[in-house]
């Protein structure tokens, strides 16, 4: 048994806890609120609300409100350098994981005296420059249940030039707010879409070599949670109950990469969405879900970890790795999800050995994490069985 846990970020969870944000003690004088160029925290109120509750502080703030799904490095480029012009000294995210990975970066490289976003990109292209001053404090308020970005370190970010999709190691933030009742408007194919990507979080962090005790009790926990709640988080969108739980399952998720570590599942999605951007990221991951998991499944590399999570999604009688395949199957029907195809975003499939290679560029240090290794060929095999 071996595992470093450091979580530094205070968490705010449960309904009606963005209206406790006053209460803490205030992290600085002028905040850049950042947000997505859609509508949905004004359409939830949480945008109304929060300025409400830095007003209770006394801070003046100045909103950036043009974070993509897809946040891509010029885009947070502009960010940071809004937040200086304004004189900003701390960073409210205020959305979905794309905002909160956006507002994250923008947060740890405002201070840096040289260099820009891509700077300080340690894979692929990236400038592997270290972050050399302390970030800005960080505020990170989650709308949505999907990436677990409120606490941890971890940002990922597009370089549309290179098609790049990769990760941005910052600080964590200093606060996180996970309020339930901002996520009850999600519409139903992305709360599926980012219900899914917490689910793979756990669950490529169970089957890792990485695994661990501390991670286990937080991944199969979050498994039986999202198996349970989220079809019915899906169906039935103002069920407070079913949200929370899904919102819980999505923080464990977080807490998973922190003490654990995310496989090849996630390198080889962030290639699909590198050169599609409009592919929302979960749906990726459900695309490539069944052919990535039954690969390992077929090798026979953990089959006790495939029936532990057979039987924390329902299963109580498992007793061979497929059944984790069946119970994934069945989850993606219940909840709408099961006929995504790659050819509705307009991939091919000759694009695909650059996509493989993209993995290995822009991705790769997650290749180390798999069961075991993933070759080109059986990364090829993946996309290939994944494809409609």
């Amino acid at each position: 048994m071996a595992f470093v846990w450091h979580i530094p970020t205070k968490i705010l969870f449960g309904a009606g806890k963005l209206g406790e944000l006053h209460k803490e003690a205030p992290l600085g004088k002028k905040a850049l609120i950042v947000i997505s160029n859609g509508r949905s925290t004004k359409t939830n109120g949480s945008l109304d609300k929060l300025q409400e509750e830095l007003k209770a502080w006394g801070a003046d703030f100045v909103v950036f409100n043009k974070i993509q799904a897809n946040p891509t490095e010029p885009t947070v480029q502009e960010g940071v350098d809004f937040g200086r012009e304004n004189n900003c000294d701390f960073v409210v995210g205020l959305g979905g994981g794309s905002v909160l990975d956006a507002a994250k970066a923008i947060a740890s490289v405002i201070p840096q005296k040289t260099g820009k976003v891509w700077d300080f990109i340690l894979f692929g292209t990236g400038g592997k420059q270290p972050l050399t001053e302390k970030a800005l404090p960080y505020i990170a308020i989650t709308t949505s249940a999907g990436t677990g970005s409120e606490v941890d370190a971890g940002a990922v970010i597009t370089n549309p030039a290179t098609n790049e999709k990769t990760a941005f190691f910052g600080s964590y933030p200093d606060l996180a707010i996970v309020d339930p009742l901002y996520m009850l408007t999600v519409p139903k194919h992305f709360t599926a879409y980012q219900g899914f990507d917490a689910f793979f979080h756990n669950a490529e962090g169970y089957i890792s070599n990485v695994c661990n005790e501390a991670s286990a009790m937080i991944e199969l926990t979050a498994i039986a949670k999202l198996a349970k709640y989220l079809p019915i988080a899906v169906n039935d969108g103002k069920n407070l109950e079913a949200r929370t739980e899904v919102a819980f399952a999505n923080t464990l998720g977080g807490f998973s990469m922190d003490v654990c570590a995310c496989t090849a599942e996630h390198s080889l999605e962030h290639a699909l969405s590198a050169y599609h951007s409009e592919l929302p990221h979960g749906a990726g991951l459900i695309m490539i879900s069944v052919a990535y998991f039954s690969h390992f499944v077929e090798k026979h590399a953990c089959d006790e970890k495939f029936i532990d999570m057979a039987r924390a999604m329902g299963k109580v009688n498992a007793d061979k790795p497929e059944d984790f395949i069946d119970a994934l199957k069945e989850m993606q029907t219940a909840c709408g999800v099961d006929n995504l195809k790659m050819s509705d975003y307009g991939i091919t499939p000759d694009e695909f050995p650059k996509m493989v290679q993209n993995t290995r560029d822009a991705m790769g240090f997650l290749l180390q994490f798999d069961p075991v290794a993933l070759s080109d060929e059986d990364m090829l095999n993946i996309y290939k069985k994944s494809y409609r």
